[in-house]
């Protein structure tokens, strides 16, 4: 496993590094949502469910926006 992923590294670094950088985020934000969960329901302005919102907000953000506008720039040549 360890050996295809520095293949595929090798042979794309960039599509790597964001597919693995996704899945780093995404266990941050499953995981940063049950440890919220289990502090209870946020009082006053609840600043770390805010953090957790704005980070799956940019995240949906690159992939949806950015990523696509991206590859219409760099392969639409």
């Amino acid at each position: 496993m360890l050996a295809d992923i520095a293949a595929q590294f090798r042979a794309h670094p960039v599509a790597t590094i964001l597919e693995l950088g996704s899945v780093v985020v995404c266990l941050f934000l499953f995981l940063g949502t049950l440890a919220l969960f289990s502090t209870g329901l946020p009082t006053g302005r609840g600043d770390p469910w805010l953090a957790l919102i704005g980070v799956g907000a940019v995240f949906v953000v690159f992939w949806t926006a950015l990523v696509p506008l991206y590859e219409r720039f760099v392969y639409a040549q």
